[in-house]
């Protein structure tokens, strides 16, 4: 399947206990650029969710954005420093004996000072956490691979009509190409005679003239190759997979050979066939961008 390098995907999992929203999009880039924004609790996962994407992905400028919110109360804990209640209640004996004072500390006015009671987080179970995560990440990467593969069949339709009507430029060029020289044959064998005023021609010099201008003028092998350009784009346009590169460097030599034939062109229907042709390609280079 031929994928575009546009693209958006989103997922949304709400739970009694979290709700997590996955949204990525992307846009061309030579290769993949994947940036990620998720919450600090995510980035020991985030090597792993880079893995993940390539199942998905090749090549484009990608946004992973990632949101969670815990609707759940147990994930803090109350924890008892006694080392340093202990080291607290030295101090206070220490303090009673040196000044000759009642040690009047309570319980409750020991848990207020500082560090001795704390509340924590309790340690995620990273398992559990990678589960969920992975699952919405997939179906964001599932739904974000559906909407490539619509632009893609786009793509591919509207390529495969230019490289089509490409074909029949060269052609038509084909077929005027030995036009041309009957053409130029007969004018310089009228120019001949009209320079001679009816005298004998030396059919011999007239038959090396055309040669040399047949021969400066001819594009066969340049539409030979431009077809087989054509042609072997179009092949790959309907294999499918990721041939935005290899694409881009056929593109680029059917550029060439139009640049040649234009060059070559004496004959005004020639050329502005050639430069069809070249706006042809430039419009099909343009649309290969897209192409993962």
């Amino acid at each position: 399947m031929l994928k575009s390098m546009t693209g958006f995907g989103r997922s949304e999992t709400i739970t009694d206990e979290y709700k997590i929203t996955v949204e990525m999009k992307a846009v061309n880039h030579r290769y993949l650029d994947l940036s990620i924004k998720m919450p600090k609790k995510f980035n020991y996962f985030e090597a792993s969710i880079r893995t993940l994407l390539k199942n998905y992905i090749q090549r484009g400028k990608v946004d992973l954005f990632i949101t969670y919110e815990d609707y759940t109360e147990e994930n803090l804990c109350l924890k008892y420093n006694r080392v340093l209640a202990a080291e607290y209640m030295n101090a206070f004996k220490q303090m009673a004996e040196q000044f000759q004072i009642p040690n009047d500390i309570t319980v409750s006015s020991l848990s207020r000072f500082p560090e001795v009671l704390t509340m924590e987080q309790v340690p995620e179970d990273e398992e559990h956490l990678w589960k969920i995560l992975s699952q919405a990440v997939e179906e964001a990467a599932a739904r974000f691979v559906e909407t490539r593969l619509t632009e893609g069949e786009h793509l591919r339709e509207d390529l495969i009509k230019k490289l089509d009507y490409m074909l029949e430029l060269v052609s038509f060029i084909e077929e005027r190409s030995p036009k041309i020289v009957e053409e130029y044959r007969a004018k310089l064998t009228d120019k001949v005679n009209e320079l001679l005023n009816g005298a004998a021609v030396e059919e011999s010099r007239i038959v090396t003239e055309v040669t040399i201008y047949a021969d400066k003028i001819c594009t066969d092998e340049e539409m030979v190759r431009l077809r087989s350009h054509i042609e072997t784009m179009k092949a790959k346009l309907l294999a499918g997979g990721p041939i935005g590169r290899e694409l881009d460097f056929i593109a680029q030599e059917m550029n060439r050979e139009a640049n040649t034939t234009l060059s070559k062109a004496n004959d005004l229907e020639t050329a502005d066939k050639a430069i069809a042709l070249k706006t042809e390609i430039e419009k099909v280079r343009e649309q290969i961008q897209n192409i993962e």
